[in-house]
């Protein structure tokens, strides 16, 4: 039963992020099952994601810089940003701009609730070690996965050529400092990250918000939903 309990709220948060960023599509919401594939790849690239850096951290040493936006940030977040661009990219069913937050989160969140069953199976946990992580890791890589999402959904839909790449390159280069920030921050060990890290995720939540709303606003259902309110 205790076992139970545990990985019930290790996987809680995760499914509740995805749930909630998954009903933020107000025109024309994806297939469960595509979403669940781009999950479930988030959830194995975990293992890719540990012998990489694991490596990197034999290589290059783990000064705090270093660890936090190259080997933890730029490994994590660029193994999320390959299963985007080659699944899902140039996928018939990526045909809005807000369907990229909704497989980038997707694909982080697998990836935050592998990590948080992971942490709650050979770490001592509480209630409470349990519900940080869900305030901030598994939060944190959902809020991630929105800006890059939106990133390549802006790519998804631009003309080909410069722009498209500049989009993709900011679908990279922008979570990997948002999450190398805060890996720095949490990692930094100061009796004071506390002070930080409150103000990091409240701005990244509130951007994440805003980020949602101009996707939704890009869909090109939204002239076809408007329509079908008008009749009503």
């Amino acid at each position: 039963m205790l076992l139970f309990s545990i990985l019930a709220a290790a996987l809680a948060p995760g499914i509740a992020l995805l749930t909630y960023f998954y009903l933020k599509d107000r025109y024309e919401s994806e297939p469960v099952h595509m979403v669940v594939k781009l999950f479930l790849l988030g959830v194995l690239v975990v293992l890719p994601t540990v012998i990489i850096q694991r490596g990197l951290s034999l290589w290059w040493g783990e000064q705090p810089l270093v660890f936090a936006f190259g080997i933890s940030a730029g490994v994590e977040e660029g193994l999320k940003w390959f299963l985007l661009y080659h699944f899902i990219l140039n996928h018939t069913e990526f045909d809005e701009p807000y369907d990229g937050i909704v497989y980038a989160t997707a694909i982080s969140l697998g990836f935050a609730t592998a990590e948080n069953v992971l942490y709650a199976f050979f770490q001592p946990v509480s209630f409470g070690s349990l519900l940080v992580r869900a305030l901030l890791p598994v939060s944190g890589h959902a809020l991630f996965g929105v800006t890059m999402g939106y990133y390549v959904g802006k790519a998804k839909f631009a003309a080909k050529g410069g722009k498209k790449r500049s989009f993709l390159l900011l679908a990279l280069s922008l979570p990997v400092l948002e999450h190398g920030v805060y890996d720095w921050i949490t990692g930094s060990g100061g009796a004071y990250w506390v002070w930080f890290i409150v103000p990091l995720m409240a701005f990244l939540w509130v951007k994440g918000m805003r980020t949602i709303q101009r996707a939704n606003s890009r869909s090109p259902f939204r002239l076809h939903a408007r329509e079908e309110e008008v009749k009503l």
